[in-house]
C-alpha cells in the first residue's frame, strides 16, 4: 500500500499557513464591513446548471475544469469553481432581489481541475465581494476602492498595480466581437488550438491568451476603443474620474478582458510582479447580464474575487498567538491540582499548555517546544505549602508565588511576563 498523500493540487493548511490565510480573510472581512458589505456563505456544491448556464457549456471552465458528478439521488452537482454565480443564485432563490442594492462579502474554497502552479491549486480559496443592483459608475469605483483598501491593510498595495479596461455596453461589445471574429478568421492558421476553438464562441479570450503565437497576432487586432459608443466612453470616463478623485492610481490595459457575454463596462485586476506568471491577486468587473441570464430580472452587478493563497504569499508573517503558560505537575499527586489550575487560568483569559504525561523533565522539554513564556510548577511540596513555582523560560529565573482562591498574586506575576 502506498503512503497516503493529499490529492494532487490540494494542500494541508498547517498552522503557519492557516494563520496567514486567516489573517487575509479576517482583514478583508473587517475592511468590507467599513463599506457596508455583509458576509454571505453559499454551499460548496450547487446544481451544475448554476455554473454551466452563465459560464457556458463550451467554456474551458465548464468543459475542462469543473468537478461535476451525479450524486446518489441522481442529481448532477458541481463543486463551485467560482462564487459569483452561487451568490446570484442565493439572491434569486432566497427572494432578495427586491431588496437591492445588495452588498455581500464571501470567503471559502473553490475547485477547478487545472495544472497546479505556484499559488494555484485545484482546491483553492478566495475572498470576494458582490454589489448587486447598482447601475451607476459609483458601484465600480466603490468595489475597486474596497479592493485597494484591503491590499493596503494587508501591507501589499504598493507591490501591486491596478490595471483597468472597459468592455463597453452590449452594443459596443457586439460590434467589437464581430470585428475580432473577422480579424482572427483571416489569421486562424497562426492561432493556437485553444484560440481556434474560442474564435466562434469567445473571441475576446484570445486577447489575453498566454500563448506566444496568439500574443503576436493579438498585437495587430483592432482596438476595442474604436468600437465604443458614446455611452460606454462616458461610463468609463466617470469610473476613471472617481478613482482619480480617491487617489487610486491605475494603468490602462486594453488587452484586459472578461470573455463571458454577461460582462460589461469595467474590467480590472490588481497585479504583482512578485509571484512570477501568476501575478493577478484581485480580478473583477461589471456583470450586468448575469442575473437575467440566471432567470432573474435585468439587474446590474459588479464585484471581484481574490486568491487567498496568492495574497498569503505576499504578506508579512502575521502576529502569532500569545506564548502559552506551561503548567507542569511534578508527581502523580499533583496531576489533579495542575488540571484545575490550568482551567482556572484559562477562565482568566490565559493561554495554557498542560502536558498530558511524562516526568517533569519531559514536560519542561514540551514547554520549550511549544515556546511557552513561563512555566508554573506544582508538586506535592507546593500543594502542602499552598504555593507554586514560576520559572521564566527565557532567563531561567524562578520564584515562588503564594496561592489564594482568587489567584490574585499569581495573576499579577503572570501579567508581568506578558506586559
Amino acid at each position: 500500500m502506498r503512503p497516503l498523500q493529499p490529492v494532487r493540487g490540494t494542500q494541508d493548511l498547517l498552522p503557519e499557513v492557516a494563520r496567514r490565510h486567516r489573517h487575509v480573510t479576517e482583514t478583508a472581512r473587517t475592511v468590507a464591513e467599513l463599506y457596508g458589505f455583509a458576509e454571505i456563505a453559499t454551499p460548496i456544491f450547487e446544481f451544475t446548471e448554476v455554473f454551466s448556464r452563465p459560464i457556458g457549456e463550451t467554456s474551458d471552465i465548464v468543459s475542462k475544469e469543473m468537478y461535476s458528478f451525479v450524486d446518489r439521488g441522481g442529481e448532477e452537482v458541481t463543486l463551485r469553481p467560482e462564487n459569483t454565480a452561487g451568490v446570484v443564485r442565493a439572491v434569486l432563490s432566497d427572494g432578495l432581489i427586491q431588496n437591492a442594492p445588495l452588498k455581500f462579502f464571501y470567503s471559502g474554497p473553490m475547485f477547478r481541475y487545472e495544472r497546479p502552479q505556484k499559488g494555484r491549486f485545484r482546491q483553492f480559496h478566495q475572498i470576494g465581494v458582490e454589489l448587486i443592483g447598482v447601475a451607476q459608475p459609483q458601484g465600480d469605483i466603490e468595489v475597486v476602492a474596497l479592493g485597494s483598501r484591503i491590499l493596503d491593510a494587508l501591507g501589499i498595495r504598493q507591490r501591486t498595480v491596478l490595471e483597468l479596461n472597459t468592455l463597453g455596453d452590449p452594443p459596443s461589445r457586439a460590434a467589437y466581437r464581430e470585428a475580432l471574429v473577422s480579424y482572427f478568421s483571416r489569421r486562424i492558421s497562426e492561432l493556437s488550438e485553444d484560440s481556434r476553438r474560442r474564435l466562434d464562441r469567445n473571441p475576446l479570450r484570445i486577447l489575453d491568451s498566454k500563448e506566444e503565437s496568439d500574443g503576436r497576432v493579438s498585437l495587430e487586432a483592432p482596438p476595442f476603443e474604436d468600437f465604443l459608443n458614446t455611452a460606454s466612453r462616458d461610463f468609463f470616463a466617470r469610473v476613471r474620474d472617481g478613482l482619480d478623485a480617491l487617489g487610486i492610481s491605475y494603468r490602462l490595459n486594453p488587452r484586459l478582458v472578461r470573455g463571458l457575454d454577461y460582462y460589461t463596462h469595467t474590467a480590472f485586476e490588481f497585479v504583482t510582479s512578485d509571484l512570477g506568471a501568476q501575478g493577478t491577486v484581485i480580478g473583477g468587473g461589471r456583470y450586468d447580464g448575469l442575473v437575467e441570464m440566471m432567470g432573474g430580472p435585468a439587474t446590474p452587478g459588479v464585484g471581484w474575487a481574490a486568491g487567498i493563497e496568492r495574497l498569503a504569499m505576499l504578506i508579512e508573517e502575521p502576529r502569532g498567538p500569545p506564548r502559552p503558560i506551561a503548567v507542569v505537575p511534578i508527581g502523580e499527586a499533583a496531576e489533579a491540582a495542575a488540571l484545575t489550575l490550568a482551567e482556572t487560568l484559562r477562565n482568566n483569559g490565559c493561554a495554557v499548555d498542560l502536558g498530558y504525561s511524562g516526568n517533569a523533565a519531559r514536560r519542561m522539554r514540551r514547554a520549550n517546544r511549544v515556546n511557552a513564556r513561563v512555566a508554573v510548577l506544582i508538586g506535592e511540596e507546593e500543594i502542602a505549602r499552598n504555593v507554586v513555582t514560576l520559572r521564566d523560560l527565557d532567563s531561567g529565573e524562578q520564584s515562588e508565588v503564594q496561592m489564594d482562591l482568587s489567584l490574585s498574586e499569581l495573576r499579577v506575576r503572570l501579567q508581568a511576563f506578558y506586559g
